[in-house]
């Protein structure tokens, strides 16, 4: 069970983190090209837009096609395992957009209450 617990972490914290989960948001369920897709994620680098796409292909989330084409063209689009995250994952997403605000308040509030301390980066 606890080589299971680790596994299980593992995969969360690799589906889970900041630009996966915006990844797999913005490929939804429409192929897109990498410059779409970096466009549509503000902060993102190039370098690891390229790294967080190849690991999620590497776990069966994330197809990359590539077109004999000059330039080169490659489109990026969620596997039938990557909708089935993309449907997890939404509800969480929507619930983030919807409580940002208040999440904003809470540590406005917290952070005059406690001003010696420094906020915390997630």
């Amino acid at each position: 069970m606890e080589t299971e617990d680790c596994r299980v972490r593992e995969v969360l914290d690799k589906v889970g983190d900041k630009w996966s989960v915006s990844v797999i948001g913005v490929l939804g369920r429409e192929t897109r090209r990498f410059s779409e897709v970096k466009r549509a994620i503000p902060g993102i680098s190039q370098r690891m837009l390229t790294v967080t796409l190849r690991a999620l292909e590497r776990d069966g989330l994330v197809t990359r096609t590539v077109y004999a084409t000059v330039p080169p063209r490659v489109d990026y689009a969620l596997t039938a395992l990557g909708l089935t995250l993309l449907d997890s994952a939404w509800p969480l997403m929507n619930w983030a957009l919807d409580h940002v605000g208040e999440i904003d308040k809470a540590r406005d509030a917290y952070d005059r209450q406690r001003p010696e301390v420094p906020p915390q980066q997630p």
